[in-house]
């Protein structure tokens, strides 16, 4: 009957939707394998790095967090629900708004994943001595997005100053966590 097909479907859809808890094993088992998997042999790993998604949080109808491997931190979007495109195509862009400013970010796909969007903070990874300064970093980044831009508030206030880049944020908060 339509009734029971269409709790058969609400239901599974529940069951779909990630938590913050659930994505960061999706994202630490996906990245993992691409590491021995893919990435092995690749001159650009970071040794002391590892692995890690770090703060991630809803940000409806995505989850928002940082990614760190030994070859790449990225700020990563990726849909609550694991069947849900993006709505874009791997490789293209879109710009997200957050109350420290608009940043581009690129769409991707990982099986095991699904789909998310990615904005590059480092690439590679030679900046960081340890694990944990990368961790400290991304913690900041985190922190910092979710902090209004000054520059910004400075524009709309009235004040014509030159707004602050995502890599000069980005810069800066690595310099103040990981010295």
């Amino acid at each position: 009957s339509a009734t029971v097909a269409s709790r058969i479907s609400w239901f599974s859809r529940t069951e779909a939707v990630r938590t913050a808890l659930t994505l960061t094993q999706e994202l630490e088992t996906t990245f993992e394998r691409i590491r021995v998997e893919r990435m092995a042999d690749v001159p650009i790993l970071n040794s002391m790095v590892r692995v890690e998604a770090v703060g991630f949080e809803p940000h409806h109808p995505d989850f928002i967090g940082v990614l760190v491997t030994p070859w790449f931190m990225n700020l990563m979007l990726v849909p609550e629900d694991p069947d849900a495109a993006a709505g874009e195509l791997p490789g293209e862009t879109r710009l997200c708004s957050f109350p420290a400013g608009d940043f581009e970010f690129i769409a991707g796909f990982e099986h095991g994943l699904g789909h998310y969007c990615m904005c590059s903070l480092f690439s590679p990874m030679f900046d960081f001595a340890d694990h944990d300064a990368a961790v400290a970093t991304a913690e900041a980044v985190m922190a910092g997005i979710m902090t209004p831009d000054e520059a910004t508030a400075e524009d709309a206030a009235g004040v014509s100053e030159r707004p602050m880049s995502r890599r000069e944020l980005f810069r800066q908060l690595a310099g103040s966590s990981s010295a």
